[in-house]
């Protein structure tokens, strides 16, 4: 049975390789800055509660290997198994040494040796013998394979797959490139105790595939959802015959979004988007229910100023009042004749019915 190592997706049966000292050690961390110890630590621990749903897979920390090696030793066996025109031919690297390039570090130069030698560890210490990467980590990954022919006279193998890329833009999907979307859908409490930001709530991860422009839709979908190829063709036919329906986008979003999420709560951010942006829809008490679920939340009783700010639809008391002040602010309450939808102007307001809190056109919170 192949066991697998992957840097970002973690297959059945499998076992997963955080790399939390690659991140202190050598990975830039969105450009030229490498990650704290407590932002490394904090990714491995997401990835730990991230993939615990996922069955039977082991999750490593290769910081649990490294942090006993004595430097002379793995200079002596991982240093000397690689020659330096061998790694200054690596396509990175040249870009990095080359004219225009912003030059490398150390560290940085030896990120080929350790990734390698996390490949090595796994395949001695749990059978890995196939590693899953992005294709700008195919060379640092086929170290391990250089390590694993070299001292246990096996096989292992890489498995690369091509980055994905903004269509629009050209720039690939990435936290470096300020454009990532997250899979942890709720804070995550780091060990030393702090909160990490890097969460998307699962109604703004089904928004964002749903904004998703025409030029986009195919390629992402073929990406990211498993759909098939006829169910994809079929989607495909019916948006071009009928694109301000925007048929493409709400197949991915559901698609995606029932991958990462699962269906219940796809199902929850379609209706939840019916509701808010659909000036006809109904909104009932099971659709307040649903949206507490999704977005901010004041209880009621609160001052219609303090709910704003509480709630994030405004920065600051001020705004808030500027906010009300010029009408920009209601209050949508279901009712057994239909939802009403009623302008606040006055600050002194009391919120004291259950509702959607509605700021300009898209900003929602609850009041309940």
């Amino acid at each position: 049975m192949t066991t697998v190592l992957a840097r970002a997706i973690v297959a059945d049966n499998g076992t997963t390789g955080s790399g939390s000292l690659l991140a202190q050690a050598c990975e830039p961390d969105g450009g030229s800055q490498q990650a704290s110890p407590a932002t490394a630590g904090a990714r491995a621990a997401g990835l730990s509660k991230q993939t615990s749903a996922s069955g039977d897979t082991t999750v490593l920390d290769n910081y649990d290997w490294f942090k006993d090696i004595n430097y002379l030793d793995f200079l002596r066996t991982v240093g000397k198994s690689f020659s330096m025109t061998q790694l200054l031919d690596r396509q990175f690297i040249q870009a990095r040494i080359g004219e225009g390039g912003s030059g490398i570090s150390y560290a940085e130069f030896s990120y080929t040796l350790i990734q390698g030698y996390d490949f090595l560890h796994l395949y001695r210490e749990y059978g890995v013998d196939l590693q899953l990467c992005g294709a700008d980590q195919y060379g640092n990954a086929s170290s391990g394979i250089h390590l694993i022919k070299r001292f246990e006279n096996t096989e292992a193998n890489v498995w690369s797959t091509p980055l994905v890329i903004d269509p629009v833009s050209g720039r690939k999907f990435g936290k470096s490139e300020g454009n990532a979307v997250w899979l942890a859908k709720e804070p995550i409490e780091h060990p030393d105790g702090t909160i990490s930001e890097n969460f998307t709530p699962v109604f703004d991860f089904y928004q964002f595939w749903l904004n998703q422009p025409d030029t986009s839709v195919e390629y992402l979908m073929k990406f990211y959802t498993i759909y098939d190829k006829e169910t994809i063709e079929s989607i495909l036919k019916e948006h071009e015959n009928n694109p301000g329906q925007r048929i493409g986008q709400k197949a991915l979003a559901k698609g995606v979004t029932e991958v990462v999420h699962g269906k219940i709560a796809a199902e929850e951010a379609i209706r939840l988007t019916e509701v808010l942006f659909n000036k006809s829809a109904i909104i009932t008490e099971d659709d307040l229910k649903i949206a507490k679920k999704h977005l901010k939340t004041a209880q009621e009783g609160i001052n219609v100023i303090d709910a704003l700010v509480e709630t994030g639809l405004a920065k600051s008391k001020t705004e808030a009042r500027n906010f009300v002040k010029s009408g920009a602010v209601s209050l949508i309450t279901p009712g057994e004749d239909g939802s009403t939808n009623a302008k606040i102007t006055a600050a002194e307001t009391t919120l004291d019915a259950s509702g959607l809190l509605k700021k300009g056109k898209n900003n929602f919170s609850v009041i309940g």
